[in-house]
């Protein structure tokens, strides 16, 4: 977890310095992210759940030493693609650590109070990367790009040496693992809907290619629903969609990765070519919502023990908004970083440390020992490709007049992307908060 956050904040901050030394355009540039994203959303479903089927501990190693593997290739090539081609094979590796070590935790502590707070400290860690990446990312960069995809090495074998020592051995599964026309449409279907997500903004949304992709993406995965109601040991149980506080855990993570990571897009763009900011002046402005989130993950279990998942979610989803909707209030041409920037980084940080823990944990409550893989990589799925989604879509409202991301005005450009990172926030805070308003107003028997 430490490792994912690492490595997306650090590459994140190198990429102008990147695009400068290996003269790569735009385009180029933004797969350098997407060849990442397109990755790791499009295979972290089957990762999950073959975790489940052949072996947590397994599946684990073998994909962090691929990370490791990866990690070293970028830090060392030239060549733009192959550049490209190892962000893309480091997000397949990630596809199968992240689902894998959070079912590792789910069956390791029971559902209740222990487990709460063991997602808790999962969730420390993440912050506590993703915080060290922002500034590393800009201390390294100074001393060139490459130091930023080599970081990355010496943590992934650290965990690689600690997991071979601590993780217990676990036999295969007895049933599953026969449904390859089920794994081959998955795969090939998520692949292909991320990619045109992520592709979409470039290309335009209404181009040819971009509508038969979403076509061919949307009737592969049509197939694999299919195929999953026919064969006798299915890659994924559909049942678990049938259950109503995982379908909403799900939602929820998609209006919180969503808004948070186009905000932060947004906020990285306006700070640094608009107000002219440093790299690292830039990450020391959104720090605090790393230390805040850092600090109050640990008191986030206590929070669920007592008023339970969907109310500390909602309290989340709450906090978000109210952070977008005080910088599209306070925000201008030149604000004042005390009282437009910093409340809604304050407010962030707080909604992200509560939401979290508890979606993550609302995710797998409830789900049988033997699909915590599957359960894990659903949740992280809704949070990437859901991210993937609304950031490509903030993208075009930003960009909407412009030549490129870039190209920007000026402040009032950015209101549109607020406006529909706002509206996510609240469409999944609507969302949460239903059962709960709807239990309070049914009559008492």
């Amino acid at each position: 977890m430490f490792l994912d956050g690492l490595d997306v904040s650090m590459v994140g901050v190198a990429l102008p310095s990147l695009g400068a030394e290996l003269g790569l355009s735009t385009t180029a540039l933004q797969w350098i992210v997407n060849g990442y994203v397109l990755g790791f959303g499009g295979l972290l479903l089957l990762g999950g759940r073959t975790a489940d089927l052949l072996g947590r501990r397994r599946v684990f190693l073998v994909a962090l030493a691929v990370f490791a593997v990866a990690s070293l290739v970028g830090g060392l090539v030239d060549d733009p693609t192959l550049l490209i081609a190892s962000r893309f094979v480091k997000g397949l590796a990630a596809a199968f650590t992240a689902p894998t070590a959070m079912s590792i935790l789910t069956t390791t502590f029971k559902e209740g109070p222990s487990r709460n707070r063991a997602l808790a400290i999962f969730s420390v860690f993440g912050a506590s990367g993703y915080s060290s990446g922002l500034i590393l990312g800009g201390l390294l960069t100074s001393a060139g790009w490459r130091w930023t995809f080599l970081m990355p090495v010496p943590f992934a074998l650290l965990a690689l040496v600690v997991g071979a020592a601590l993780i217990p051995r676990q036999p295969r599964a007895d049933t599953g693992g026969h449904d390859l026309f089920g794994a081959a449409t998955l795969v090939s279907g998520m692949l292909l809907a991320v990619y045109t997500v992520v592709a979409a903004p470039a290309r335009g949304w209404t181009d040819p290619l971009t509508v038969v992709s979403f076509v061919g993406a949307a009737a592969l995965l049509a197939a694999f629903l299919v195929i999953e109601q026919k064969v006798p040991h299915p890659l994924v149980r559909l049942g678990v969609l049938r259950i109503g506080s995982i379908v909403r855990a799900n939602l929820a993570i998609v209006a919180l990765f969503g808004s948070y990571l186009s905000f932060q897009f947004m906020m990285t763009i306006f700070l640094q070519s608009i107000l002219g900011w440093s790299p690292l002046k830039m990450a020391l402005a959104l720090l605090p919502a790393g230390v805040i989130v850092a600090i109050g993950s640990p008191f986030v279990g206590r929070l669920i023990d007592r008023f339970g998942t969907p109310r500390i979610i909602a309290a989340a989803l709450a906090s978000l908004s109210a952070g977008y909707v005080w910088f599209l209030i306070a925000g201008s041409d030149q604000p004042s970083y005390p009282v437009a920037v910093l409340p809604s980084v304050l407010l962030l940080g707080v909604g992200f440390a509560l939401g979290f823990t508890s979606i993550m944990s609302q995710a797998t409550e409830g789900v049988d020992d033997s699909e915590q893989g599957l359960a894990s990589g659903l949740v992280q799925t809704s949070a990437q490709v859901g991210a993937a989604l609304v950031l490509a879509l903030t993208t075009a409202l930003v960009t909407s007049g412009s030549h490129s991301a870039t190209a920007v005005a000026g402040f009032h450009q950015f209101q549109p992307g607020l406006v529909l990172v706002t509206g996510v926030a609240l469409v999944g805070l609507a969302i949460t908060t239903w059962p709960l308003t709807r239990h309070a107003l049914s009559p008492r028997h």
